[in-house]
C-alpha cells in the first residue's frame, strides 16, 4: 500500500476516538435530530466489536461498520449537525480503508445476513459460550480475584459483548430470527445480568452454596441459635422472608419495630459473627452437633450490654430483666439482637451511648408486653402519633419515630454553633445530650417520646449579624460548660498548682531562714501553708460556681446545692484558718508566749491533714473503692464523698489501679519531684535570697525590681518539672526497652549470626504449639526438633522474602539467596544461601591444610554454617549424581560415595583421599552443575558427558590414594565402559522441578562468594524490616491460638478526598524547577526503581516513556503510589492481614490432617507446603470470618457522580482486593410533599466478579450525618459495617507489612492477658515513620515521632498507666467502645483532636490502655516545613480545645495525684510548658528592658548585687535547653542507642546538627506555643488547616506564601524579640562577659533567627537568585492588591488575608485579653523618651506627654499621605508634588530640631525604637475593637497603618535573603 494511503488511514484513525466521543456526547445531551436515545451508545459498541473481529473475519467487521453507519444517518437525517456529519464522513472512510485492507474486488452484500448468522454460531461454539454461565457462578461463589481469573473475566466480558452486538445487528437487519437464537439471546442476557443477592461475608440471604463460611460448625450453630423460638408470636403471612433461610428472631424485631431491611441483614451477620467467634474460642472438643454453647451466648450478651447494666445500676433502676442468670439463651439473644438493631440504625445518636441505653430499656419493655400478649403487632413507639391505636395503613419506622426526633434537635444545635464560631457555652454538643440521660430526670421524656419536653426544644436559628434583643429562651448545657478561658488550667488541675505553689512557698521560707528548720520561727512560717491551701481551694470552688454558669437549669439540684455549700464552707474555712494563723502568729511571735491559738491552729491543721492522708491511703485499696462505689446510693456516703472528692458522674468512677502499679508510678514521681525540688532550691531559690535582701534594703524600687528578679525563676519553676519528667522518662524508657529485649538484633550481621535461632524462636512465639517438640537434650531428638522447626518456619520466611521482592525492595538474586528450602523430609536442616556462601571453599582449604580427620572435623564444626554447608553439598551431590547417572555411571558414583563413607567411618579420610587436590573436584563438579541447571539440549548433553568424564578422571587419577586403586575388578569394569563410551552416555536429565531446584541450589552453594552474600539485602528498608521482625521473635509475645480460635477483628480507615492512586499525569507533571514526582521518587529510591523495572521485564536503564504496555503503566502507578502517602499503599498493607491469616490457617489445617508421629518425623504428606494457599476455599473463608477491612470513603458517592478519577481508582482497589469494602454516604434527591428533599444513605459496596460496584447494604439516615468533626462523623457512619471483637484504626497515610501481619493474632491475645486491675480496652501499637528518607525535615519528624511512639508510650503504658489514644494505629476492644460512644468524639471544634478523646473516654469508663512493641505498622508524616507547621498548629490548637473539655476536667479531678501529673505533662501540660518556655524568654527580656530603662539596672550593677547570679543563669540555661530541643533530643538519642547502637546514635545525632535541627526545633516551639495560646484565649482552632494528606514537597515555596503563613505566629514575635534585644543592648549595663548576658543574647538571637528565617532556610531553592527575584515581584504584587471582600481569598490580596487574620478575635473576652496583652508595647515609649539627650535629666510626666504629641504628629503626616493618595488619584504629578513637599518639610523640621535643640541623631533612632511598638500596640487594640473603630470611621486609617507595618516587616525579612542570594550566586559564578 502506498505511503499516502497509509498516511490518510493514520490521520482518519487518529480522529476516530474524538469523533465517536463527540457523537456520544451529543446523543447523551439529546441534541441529535433523529433516532431514539441510546443509538450513539449502540454505535460505539458496534464499532468496538468490529475492531475486535477485524482480524478474525474482516467481512463481519465490514458488515458491523456499515450497520453502524446506517445508525449514524438516523442521528441527524437532515444533515444539520456538523459534528454528526464529520462522524459519518470519518466512518465511511474507515469502512473503505478496511475493505482495501481485507479484500480486492467488489463487495457482495446479498449473503451478509447468512454469513453473519453462521459466524455467530461458530463464534459461540469456538468460545464455549454455553459453559460461561456455570463458570461465572463458580467464580462468584469462590470470591477469587487472582490475575488469571481477572484475565478470564475480561475475556468473558469481551465475548459476551461481541455476541450481544451481533444479536443486535441480526435483529435489525432480519425480521426472521430463529427461535433458537431467541433462546440463546435470553440465555446470554441472563449471563450478563447480575442476579445474585449481594452479601458481605456470610451469605445468609444469598442463594450461594459454594461459600465455605457457611460450612463452619460455629457459623451454623450461630445461625441456628437465632431461629424463631416458640415464645415469639407468629408473623403475618405476607411478611417477606427470603426463600434461602428460615424466619428468625431478627425478622420478628424487624416487623414490630420497623427497622430497615438492610440494617437488619447487616446486624444479623454482625451477631452471627460475634457468636461464632466466641463459640470457636471455647474450643469444645468433639463437637458433633452444630449448637451454640450457652457460655458463648452469655459472654457476648454480658459484654454487649455491660454499659446498659452499669447505667441501670447508676440510676438505681431495675434492668429490663430481673436476673441475667435466669434468662434463657433465646431471650438473651433476642435482647442482644434488639440492642444491636437499635445501635445499627441510630446514626449520629450512636455518640450518645446512654441515650441508646434509655431507648433500649423502653423498647425491651415494649417488646416484652407484645410477647406477653402473644400477638405480633407494630410497637407504638415506632408508628406516627395519629396512627396509634389503629391497625390500618401503619407506617412502622424506628428511624422516623425514635431516632429522627433526637437527630433533629442535635442538628438544630449543631447548626446553631455557626460551624464552631459560636462559643461552646451557647449550644449543646453531643456530650450535653448524652449526659442528660445520666439523671433520673431523663425519664420525664417518657415513651414514646414526649417531644414537648424542653429537651427537644430547638434553638432559634441565628441570622448573620443578628443582634440579641433580649434573653433568648434556650435549653442549657448539661453538667459542664466549656467556657473559653485559661482558668480551666487551674480549674482542672488545681491539685498540681496548689502543690507547686505550696512547695515553692515552703522552699522559699526555708531558704530565707537559712535552712534552720529547727527554729520556731521557721516552723511558724511553714505553717502558713495552711491558709495558702484553703484560699486556693476556695478559689477553685469559686471557679466551680463560675464555670457552671449556663448549666444550672439542667444540673441536678443536689449538685448545685453541693457547689454552693462547698463554696460557703471553704470560704468560711479560709477566713477561719487565716484568722487563726494571724492570731497564732501574733501571739507566738511574742517572747515566752504559750499561745492557745497556735495550738488550736496546729490541731485543726493536723486533723484536716490526717483525714486527707487516711482517706487517700484507704482509696488506694481496691476493696475500699468497690465498697464506696456500691454504697453510692446512700445519701451519707454520697455527701461524704462530695465533701472530699469531685461530683460523681456516670463516668469517672473507680479510676484506681492495682496497689503494686500505684507504688511503681509513685516511685517514679518521687524521683522526678526530688530532682525538681533540689534544682529549684539550690539553683533557683536560694541564690536569689541574698540579692533580694539587698534590693529591699537599698531603694524605693522594691516591688517591681524584686518582681523582675523573681519572675523568670518562678516561670522556670513552673515548667522545669517537665524537664525532669522528660529526662526520667527517657532513661526509664530506655531501661524498659532493654528489659523487653529491644535492640537485640540491630544490624545485618546480627541477623546472620542469630539466624539459626530464628526457627526455634518463631515456633515459640508465632506458631501454634505442635506435638512432640520435646526438650530432650539428646543429639538425635534435638536435631529432629531443629528440622521440624525449620520446616515450619520456612514457608513463612519465604513468603516474607517473596513480599519484599513484590514490593521491589530486593532483587531476584537477593531473593534466591534469602529463600529457605522446605526442609521437609530432608535428613538435615537446609539454610538460606546467604548463610552458606563461601563455606565450601573455606572447608576445602581446611581439608587441604589439616593433617588428620579429627582436625578437619574439629575445625569445620567450629563454624556451624560451614558444617551445614559441607553436609548439604555431600548429600545433595550424591542425590544428583545417582539420580542423573545410569548403569555403570551410577555404579561408579555409588561406589565412590560408599568408599568415602567407609573412610569417614574408619577415620582414614585423610589417608584414602588426596585432599590437597579437593579443589579440582570442586571445579569439575561446578562445571557439571553449570550444565545440568540449563534445559536439556544436545549441546548441553554433550557438555554434561564431558564434565562427568573429567570428574571421573580427576577422582581416579588425582584424588584416590594408591591403595584405593587396588579395586581392580571395579576399575576394570569402569575402564571398559569408559573406553567403549558407555560410562556416561545415558543421562536422566533433571527435569523435575524439585530436582532442578536442587541442582541450582547446589551450584549456588559452590559459586556464591562471601563478599556478595554478607550484604544481602542491601536495601535499608528491607534490612530494617527483617531486623525488627527477627528481633520481635525474642520478645515477650503471647502464645497465639489457631486461626479458627483467635479473636476476630476489623481494620477501619477513614478517607475523604486524598490521593488514592497517582495518575501518570500527576507523576510526570513537572514543577517550576522541572522536577516531577516520578523523577523525585526515582532519585530517592534508585535501587527500588531498578528492581521494579526488572520485575516487569524492562531494562534497568529504561525510562517511564519506554513503558507502553497498559499493565506496565498500571504497575508503574502502583509502584509510585506505594512510595507515597496514598490510599493504595494503605489498602495493600492492610490486606496483608488477610494474606497472613490465609497462610496460617492453610498450614494449620494441613498439619491437622497429619498424625503426631508423621509430624514429628516429617514423613507422609507435607504439612508445610504453602503452595496454593491463597486459592484454598477453607483458608479464604476462615480469613474472612476473622478479618474485615472497611474504608469509609465519605465522598465516594459524589466522586462517582462527578466521575472523579478517585472514584475509578477506588473501584480498581476493590477489584484487586476482594475483601475490601467501601462505605460511603449517598445523597438522593426525592420529591416530598411537592418539594425537593435530600435523603442520605449509608452504603456498603464491594467489587463483583465483573469489576463493578455491588451494593451490599444501604441504610437510610435521618439526615446529613456530618454535624460535627468530619473524621469522627465519617467513622461513625461506617462503623456499623465492621465486625469482630476488635477494630484497628488506620489512617489513609499508613502502611503494613506481611511479617508484622503474622503477629496480629498474638496481639489480640493481649486482651486476655493480665495488664492490671482491668482488662485492656485499647492495645497500643508501635509505628514506624516511613517518610524519614524524603528530606532532613522529614527525618527530624520521623525521629521525634519514633521516640514518642516507642520510648514515650512504653513508659506511659507501664508503669505510669496513663497512655491515651493519640490517633495512632491502636486496636480497640470493639464491643466495649461501640457500646460506649464509639472510637472518637465528634462535637464541633471542642473535639478537634477527635482521636485522643477515645482514650479519655476509655479511661473514664474504666478502661485500660496498653502498649506493645513487638508489632509495628507504617506511618507517613509531613515532609515539608509548611506541612509540618500546619499539622503541629492543628494539634496544638486541638490541645487548646482539650483544656476546655469536660473529659480533661474529669480526668484532672478524678485521677489520683500521681497519675494526674502523668496525664497533665503528656497532654495539655506539654503545650503549656512550651508556651511558658517562650514566655520565660519574654519575661527575661522585658525584665532586663525595665531594669535598663528605669536605671535600676545601673544601680544594681554598681553594687554588684546580681553579678553572675546562679539563679538567673540556671533559669536561662533551662529555658535555652528547652528552646533548642535538647530535651526532645534526649529520648531520641537514647532510642538510637537502644535500637541502633552507640556509634550509629552518635552519627545520627551529629547528622541532625549539621542539618540545622536546632533551628527547626526552635521554630516548632514557636508554632506550638502560638497556636496553643491563641486557641486557649481566642479560639480559632478551626482556622488551622488540616494537612492530613501529606505528599512529597519538591517545589519552591513563594515568599508571600511563607509570609502569610508565619507572619503572626513567628515573624511578629521574632521582630518583638529583636526589638527587645536591641533595647536591652542599647540601654543595659550588664557586663558583656557575664554568663547570663551571653546566654540571654545567644538564646534570644537564635530564637529570633529561627522564627524569622527558618521558613527560607528549609525552602527548596530558597536562596537561588532567580527565585528570590520572582518571589519579590510576586510578594509586591500581592501586597499592592488591596482589594478585599466576598470571594477574594487571602492568597490573592493582602487586605483579604489581613481580614482573615483578625477573624479569631470574636468574643468580648478575646477583645479584652488582646487589649491587655497589647499594653506591653506602650512600655517602650514610656521608658525610652526619658533616655533622650533632648530632655537631659528631666523626669517629669510632661516629657512623656510631649512624646505622644510627636507620635500624633507622625500619624498626621501619615494620614496626610494617605489622603493625598486618595484624593489625587487622577492627578499623578500634583500628588507626587504634594507628597514630596510634605516629606521635605518634615525632613527640614527634623534637621532644624537637631540644629537648634538638644535633639541628636541618636535620639532619632531612639524615637524609632519607642514609636514602632507604640504604633503596633495601637494597631492591635484597634483590630481587636474593629466594630467600634468602624463606627468612628477610622478603619481605613487602621488598615493603611497595618499595611505599612506588613510592608516594612516583609522588607526587613526579605533584605537578608536577597543579600545572601546575591553573594551565593556571585560566588557560584
Amino acid at each position: 500500500m502506498s505511503d499516502p494511503i497509509l498516511a490518510k488511514m493514520s490521520r482518519v484513525e487518529s480522529l476516530w476516538e474524538r469523533l465517536v466521543n463527540a457523537v456520544l456526547q451529543r446523543d447523551k445531551t439529546g441534541e441529535a435530530a433523529g433516532g431514539g436515545p441510546g443509538q450513539g451508545r449502540d454505535i460505539d459498541a458496534i464499532l468496538r466489536a468490529a475492531d475486535e473481529l477485524q482480524a478474525e473475519d474482516p467481512i463481519i467487521a465490514r458488515i458491523l461498520c456499515e450497520h453502524a453507519y446506517s445508525l449514524a444517518e438516523k442521528l441527524d437525517p437532515n444533515g444539520e449537525g456538523r459534528c454528526v456529519s464529520q462522524f459519518r464522513a470519518g466512518l465511511m472512510s474507515v469502512i473503505k480503508q478496511r475493505h482495501e485492507k481485507s479484500a480486492v474486488g467488489t463487495i457482495n452484500r446479498s449473503q451478509d445476513i447468512n454469513r453473519l448468522q453462521g459466524f455467530y454460531q461458530r463464534y459461540r461454539e469456538k468460545n464455549n459460550v454455553d459453559t460461561l454461565k456455570e463458570e461465572e457462578k463458580q467464580l462468584r461463589e469462590s470470591g477469587a480475584f487472582t490475575d488469571e481469573i481477572e484475565r478470564k473475566t475480561v475475556e468473558r466480558k469481551r465475548i459476551l459483548a461481541n455476541l450481544k452486538v451481533m444479536e443486535h445487528v441480526l435483529e435489525n437487519v432480519s425480521k426472521e430470527i430463529f427461535e433458537e437464537l431467541k433462546h440463546v439471546n435470553d440465555s446470554n442476557a441472563g449471563m450478563s445480568e447480575d442476579t445474585c443477592v449481594a452479601y458481605n461475608i456470610v451469605p445468609l440471604d444469598a442463594p450461594v452454596t459454594g461459600n465455605a463460611t457457611t460450612a463452619f460448625p460455629e457459623v451454623q450453630g450461630a445461625v441456628a441459635a437465632l431461629k424463631y423460638f416458640p415464645g415469639l408470636p407468629k408473623l403475618p403471612a405476607d411478611f417477606p422472608i427470603p426463600a434461602t433461610r428460615n424466619v428468625d428472631m431478627l425478622d420478628f424485631l424487624h416487623y414490630i419495630f420497623g427497622f430497615q431491611r438492610d440494617s437488619v441483614c447487616n446486624q444479623r451477620e454482625h451477631i452471627v459473627l460475634l457468636l461464632s467467634n466466641d463459640q470457636s474460642r471455647l474450643n469444645i472438643p468433639g463437637e458433633t452437633e452444630h449448637k451454640l454453647d450457652d457460655a458463648a451466648v452469655s459472654n457476648v450478651f454480658l459484654k454487649s450490654l455491660d454499659n446498659y447494666i452499669k447505667w441501670c445500676d447508676y440510676l438505681c433502676i431495675q434492668p429490663a430483666w430481673r436476673n441475667s442468670e435466669s434468662i434463657r439463651g433465646e431471650k438473651k439473644l433476642l435482647y442482644l439482637s434488639l440492642y444491636f438493631l437499635i445501635w445499627g440504625e441510630a446514626s449520629n445518636i450512636r455518640f450518645l451511648p446512654e441515650c441508646l441505653c434509655y431507648i433500649f430499656h423502653h423498647m425491651v419493655r415494649e417488646m416484652d408486653e407484645i410477647l406477653r400478649q402473644k400477638v405480633a403487632r407494630p410497637a407504638e413507639s415506632c408508628i406516627p402519633v395519629d396512627s396509634r391505636g389503629s391497625d390500618d395503613g401503619l407506617c412502622v419506622s424506628f428511624l422516623d419515630h425514635v431516632i429522627a426526633p433526637l437527630y433533629e434537635v442535635v442538628l438544630a444545635e449543631a447548626f446553631n454553633s455557626g460551624n464552631g464560631r459560636v462559643p461552646h457555652s451557647a449550644w449543646r454538643n453531643y456530650d450535653d445530650f448524652n449526659e442528660y440521660f445520666w439523671s433520673p430526670r431523663s425519664f420525664e421524656l417518657g415513651w414514646p417520646w414526649r417531644t414537648s419536653s424542653s429537651f427537644f426544644q430547638k434553638p432559634r436559628p441565628k441570622r448573620k449579624y443578628e443582634l440579641k434583643t433580649g434573653r433568648e429562651k434556650h435549653r442549657g448545657k448539661t453538667s459542664f460548660v466549656e467556657h473559653r478561658t485559661f482558668l480551666h488550667l487551674y480549674h482542672s488541675f488545681h491539685r498540681l498548682w496548689i502543690f507547686l505553689v505550696m512547695t515553692f512557698q515552703a522552699l522559699a521560707i526555708v531558704a530565707f531562714n537559712e535552712k534552720n528548720l529547727a527554729s520556731r520561727k521557721t516552723m511558724r512560717e511553714i505553717l502558713s501553708l495552711g491558709p495558702t491551701y484553703v484560699v486556693m481551694m476556695f478559689s477553685k470552688s469559686v471557679l466551680d460556681v463560675i464555670m457552671m454558669y449556663g448549666a444550672y437549669s439542667t444540673t441536678r439540684r443536689l449538685a448545685v446545692y453541693r457547689m454552693f455549700l462547698r463554696l460557703v464552707c471553704l470560704g468560711l474555712a479560709s477566713v477561719f484558718i487565716s484568722f487563726l494563723y494571724v492570731r497564732a502568729h501574733q501571739e507566738d511571735s511574742k517572747p515566752n508566749s504559750d499561745s492557745v491559738m497556735f495550738k488550736l491552729y496546729v490541731t485543726v491543721i493536723a486533723i484536716y491533714g490526717g483525714a486527707q492522708f487516711c482517706f487517700s491511703i484507704l482509696m488506694r485499696i481496691p476493696t475500699c473503692h468497690n465498697i464506696a462505689n456500691k454504697c453510692d446510693g446512700w445519701t451519707v456516703i454520697r455527701f461524704f464523698k462530695w465533701m472530699w472528692r469531685q461530683e460523681t458522674h456516670f463516668v469517672g468512677r473507680g479510676m484506681y489501679e492495682r496497689t503494686s502499679d500505684f507504688f511503681k508510678y509513685l516511685l517514679f514521681w518521687l524521683v522526678v519531684l526530688s530532682a525538681k525540688f533540689s534544682f529549684a532550691y539550690f539553683l533557683q531559690i536560694e541564690p536569689l535570697v541574698s540579692p533580694t535582701r539587698m534590693i529591699v534594703k537599698h531603694g524605693d524600687y522594691n516591688v517591681l525590681t524584686v518582681a523582675t528578679l523573681w519572675a523568670p525563676v518562678v516561670s522556670i519553676y513552673l515548667l522545669d518539672i517537665y524537664i525532669f519528667y522528660t529526662l526520667a522518662s527517657a532513661f526509664l524508657g530506655f531501661l524498659l526497652g532493654v528489659r523487653d529485649r529491644l535492640g537485640k538484633i540491630r544490624s545485618l550481621e546480627e541477623i546472620h549470626k542469630q539466624f539459626k535461632k530464628f526457627p526455634w524462636a518463631f515456633m515459640r512465639v508465632l506458631h501454634v504449639p505442635i506435638t512432640n517438640r520435646t526438650c530432650n537434650p539428646s543429639h538425635e531428638v534435638v536435631d529432629n526438633k531443629n528440622r521440624v522447626d525449620a520446616a515450619h518456619f520456612a514457608p513463612f520466611w519465604n513468603q516474607i522474602i517473596t513480599c519484599l521482592r513484590e514490593e521491589d525492595y530486593i532483587t531476584d538474586y537477593e531473593m534466591d539467596l534469602l529463600l529457605m528450602p522446605k526442609n521437609f523430609g530432608s535428613r538435615l536442616v537446609q539454610w538460606p544461601l546467604f548463610l552458606l556462601s563461601s563455606k565450601i571453599l573455606l572447608a576445602t582449604e581446611i581439608a587441604a591444610e589439616s593433617k588428620s580427620q579429627e582436625e578437619i572435623v574439629k575445625r569445620i564444626e567450629k563454624d556451624v554454617s560451614m558444617k551445614y554447608a559441607v553436609e548439604e553439598v555431600y548429600y545433595s551431590l550424591e542425590r544428583v549424581l545417582i539420580t542423573t547417572l545410569e548403569a555403570e555411571g551410577m555404579f561408579c558414583a555409588v561406589r565412590i560415595f560408599r568408599d568415602i563413607q567407609d573412610s569417614i567411618t574408619m577415620r582414614t579420610i585423610h589417608l584414602d583421599f588426596q585432599l590437597q587436590k579437593l579443589s579440582l573436584v570442586i571445579t569439575k563438579v561446578t562445571a557439571l552443575l553449570g550444565v545440568l541447571k540449563e534445559n536439556e539440549t544436545p549441546e548441553h548433553a554433550a557438555g554434561a558427558t564431558k564434565a562427568l568424564q573429567d570428574l571421573y578422571d580427576v577422582m581416579r587419577f588425582e584424588i584416590l590414594a594408591f591403595d584405593m586403586r587396588g579395586h581392580y575388578d571395579t576399575w576394570n569394569l569402569l575402564t571398559r565402559a569408559s573406553n567403549e563410551g558407555r560410562l556416561f552416555r545415558n543421562l536422566k536429565w533433571p527435569k523435575d522441578p524439585e530436582m532442578k531446584a536442587l541442582v541450582k541450589r547446589l551450584y549456588s552453594l559452590l559459586t556464591i562468594k562471601d563478599s556478595t552474600a554478607q550484604h544481602v539485602p542491601r536495601n535499608l528498608e528491607a534490612r530494617r524490616r527483617l531486623q525488627f521482625f527477627t528481633n520481635s521473635l525474642f520478645m515477650d509475645v503471647p502464645q497465639p491460638k489457631p486461626v479458627h480460635q483467635m479473636l476476630s477483628f476489623s481494620v477501619f480507615t477513614p478517607y475523604c478526598s486524598e490521593v488514592v492512586l497517582y495518575s501518570m499525569a500527576e507523576l510526570t507533571k513537572r514543577n517550576e524547577d522541572g522536577i516531577s514526582i516520578l523523577f523525585y521518587l526515582q532519585k530517592i529510591y534508585p535501587d527500588e526503581w531498578k528492581n521494579f523495572l526488572a520485575r516487569i521485564g524492562q531494562d534497568e536503564n529504561a525510562l517511564e516513556g519506554d513503558l507502553h504496555n497498559e499493565r506496565h503503566i498500571l504497575e508503574l502507578r502502583f509502584w509510585a503510589s506505594y512510595r507515597g502517602q496514598t490510599l493504595a499503599r494503605t489498602v495493600r498493607g492492610m490486606m496483608y492481614y488477610r494474606k497472613a491469616l490465609m497462610l496460617q490457617s492453610y498450614l494449620e489445617r494441613k498439619a491437622g490432617r497429619v498424625t503426631d508421629e508423621e509430624e514429628s518425623t516429617l514423613y507422609g504428606n507435607d504439612p508445610t507446603d504453602a503452595e496454593g494457599f491463597e486459592l484454598s476455599p477453607e483458608a479464604r473463608a476462615q480469613a474472612d470470618l476473622k478479618f474485615t477491612y472497611v474504608v469509609t470513603c465519605q465522598m465516594y458517592g459524589r466522586q462517582k457522580q462527578d466521575q472523579k478519577p478517585e472514584a475509578a481508582d477506588i473501584a480498581l482497589l476493590m477489584q484487586r482486593n476482594e475483601a475490601l469494602r467501601i462505605a460511603y454516604i449517598d445523597v438522593v434527591d426525592i420529591l416530598k410533599e411537592g418539594k425537593s428533599h435530600k435523603e442520605y444513605y449509608s452504603k456498603l459496596v464491594k467489587a463483583d466478579i465483573s469489576g463493578k460496584d455491588k451494593e451490599v447494604y444501604s441504610i437510610r439516615l435521618p439526615g446529613d450525618p456530618k454535624l460535627g468533626e468530619g473524621k469522627a462523623e465519617n467513622q461513625n457512619q461506617a462503623i456499623v459495617f465492621t465486625c469482630g471483637n476488635a477494630v484497628q484504626t488506620i489512617d489513609m497515610n499508613q502502611d503494613n507489612y506481611f511479617e508484622e501481619a503474622l503477629k496480629m493474632r498474638n496481639l489480640l491475645e493481649e486482651f486476655d492477658r493480665d495488664h492490671g486491675i482491668r482488662p485492656p480496652t485499647i492495645l497500643g501499637v508501635r509505628e514506624h515513620v516511613f517518610t524519614g528518607r524524603v528530606s532532613s525535615l522529614a527525618s527530624f519528624i520521623s525521629d521525634q515521632e519514633t521516640s514518642f511512639v516507642t520510648l514515650g508510650q512504653r513508659l506511659l503504658a507501664k508503669p505510669l498507666k496513663i497512655r491515651m489514644h493519640y490517633g495512632h494505629s491502636d486496636v480497640f476492644d470493639r464491643v466495649f467502645h461501640i457500646t460506649r460512644g464509639g472510637i472518637s468524639k465528634a462535637s464541633r471544634v471542642i473535639n478537634d483532636s477527635e482521636d485522643i478523646f477515645a482514650g479519655f473516654n476509655s479511661i473514664l469508663r474504666q478502661g485500660n490502655i496498653t502498649h506493645h512493641e513487638y508489632i509495628q505498622v507504617g506511618k507517613g508524616r509531613d515532609v515539608g516545613l509548611n506541612q509540618i507547621a500546619l499539622f503541629e498548629g492543628k494539634v496544638a490548637g486541638g490541645s487548646g480545645e482539650q483544656v476546655l473539655s469536660r473529659d480533661v476536667y474529669r480526668l484532672g479531678q478524678l485521677l489520683d495525684f500521681f497519675r494526674m501529673m502523668s496525664f497533665y505533662f503528656t497532654t495539655v501540660g506539654f503545650y503549656l510548658c512550651t508556651l511558658l518556655t517562650v514566655l520565660t524568654l519574654y519575661i527575661f527580656l522585658y525584665g532586663k528592658a525595665y531594669l535598663a530603662l528605669s536605671g535600676v539596672g545601673a544601680t544594681i550593677q554598681e553594687r554588684d548585687i546580681l553579678v553572675n547570679n546562679t539563679a538567673l543563669s540556671a533559669a536561662l540555661s533551662a529555658q535555652f535547653l528547652i528552646q533548642i530541643g535538647v530535651f526532645t533530643a534526649v529520648p531520641m538519642c537514647l532510642g538510637f542507642i537502644l535500637e541502633q547502637g552507640l556509634l550509629q546514635a552518635i552519627v545520627s545525632f551529629t547528622t541532625m546538627q549539621f542539618h540545622l535541627c536546632t533551628v527547626f526545633f526552635t521554630f516548632s516551639l514557636g508554632t506550638r506555643a502560638h497556636y496553643f495560646g491563641r486557641t486557649l484565649l481566642y479560639g480559632g482552632a478551626r482556622n488551622v488547616i488540616n494537612s492530613v494528606c501529606q505528599q512529597y514537597q519538591a517545589k519552591h515555596i513563594k515568599f508571600s506564601e511563607n509570609y502569610r503563613l508565619y507572619s503572626r505566629s513567628h515573624f511578629v514575635k521574632g521582630m518583638e524579640v529583636v526589638h527587645l534585644l536591641v533595647v536591652y543592648l542599647a540601654y543595659g549595663n550588664d557586663e558583656a562577659d557575664s554568663f547570663s548576658y551571653i546566654l540571654l543574647t545567644v538564646s534570644s538571637c537564635l530564637l529570633a533567627f529561627s522564627w524569622l528565617f527558618a521558613p527560607y532556610l528549609f525552602n527548596p531553592s530558597g536562596f537561588e537568585r532567580q527565585k528570590v527575584v520572582e518571589d519579590f515581584k510576586e510578594w509586591t504584587n500581592w501586597l499592592s492588591n488591596r482589594v478585599g471582600g466576598i470571594g477574594v481569598e487571602g492568597g490573592e490580596s493582602w487586605e483579604a488575608w489581613w481580614e482573615e487574620e483578625l477573624s479569631h478575635i470574636g468574643t468580648l473576652s478575646g477583645k479584652i485579653m488582646e487589649t491587655i496583652l497589647s499594653l506591653r508595647f506602650f512600655l517602650f515609649q514610656y521608658g525610652i523618651v526619658y533616655k533622650l539627650n533632648l530632655h537631659g535629666s528631666d523626669t517629669s510626666f510632661a516629657v512623656y506627654g510631649w512624646s505622644w504629641a510627636a507620635f500624633l504628629m507622625i500619624l498626621v503626616i501619615f494620614k496626610a499621605f494617605a489622603i493625598i493618595q486618595k484624593i489625587a488619584a487622577n492627578l499623578r504629578l500634583v500628588r507626587r508634588f504634594i507628597q514630596g513637599l510634605v516629606l521635605l518639610v518634615s525632613l527640614a523640621g527634623i534637621i532644624l530640631a537637631v540644629v537648634l535643640t538638644e535633639l541628636s541623631v541618636t535620639d532619632i533612632f531612639a524615637c524609632v525604637l519607642a514609636f514602632l511598638p507604640t504604633g503596633w500596640g495601637i494597631l492591635s487594640i484597634a483590630c481587636a475593637w474593629k466594630p467600634v473603630i468602624k463606627r468612628i470611621r477610622m478603619w481605613e486609617s487602621v488598615r493603611s497603618l497595618a499595611w505599612l507595618y506588613d510592608a516594612g516587616m516583609g522588607m526587613l525579612i526579605f533584605l537578608p535573603l536577597a543579600l545572601f542570594s546575591w553573594f551565593r550566586t556571585s560566588k557560584h559564578v
